[in-house]
């Protein structure tokens, strides 16, 4: 993986997340604002954390000056934003494509892996 896609994964996975949520409440129609959530964000910073061992790091200092405080203060931004609520439908419309395009590239990403398996 590369540094720019890492840098955008804790933002990636809380978007799908709150799509998610945007979308059983409308259907539901139990709720009409998500809330940002800082349980959400912590969740995306601990996605990204446990996938930046595999990013191709530029330099050999970015993996520990560059990776741990970019992740504080992600996880400081969630905290913060935490009491501000989304319209549900504005989630879900933010949310429900980056869950697709995610899904998209993670089969892609297994297709690729099983035909680079069978070339050995």
């Amino acid at each position: 993986m590369n540094q720019h896609m890492w840098l955008a994964v804790p933002f990636l996975f809380s978007a799908a997340v709150f799509g998610l949520m945007g979308s059983a409440g409308l259907l539901t129609a139990s709720w009409t604002t998500v809330p940002l959530s800082p349980v959400v964000s912590g969740a995306g910073v601990a996605v990204a954390a446990a996938v930046s061992g595999g990013v191709r790091w530029r330099r050999r200092w970015q993996r520990i000056w560059l990776r741990w405080p970019y992740l504080a203060a992600v996880l400081a931004l969630g905290v913060v934003v935490g009491a501000v609520e989304v319209p549900a439908l504005a989630a879900m419309a933010v949310g429900v494509p980056v869950l697709l395009v995610l899904v998209f590239q993670l089969l892609a990403q297994s297709d690729e892996n099983r035909q680079a398996a069978g070339c050995r």
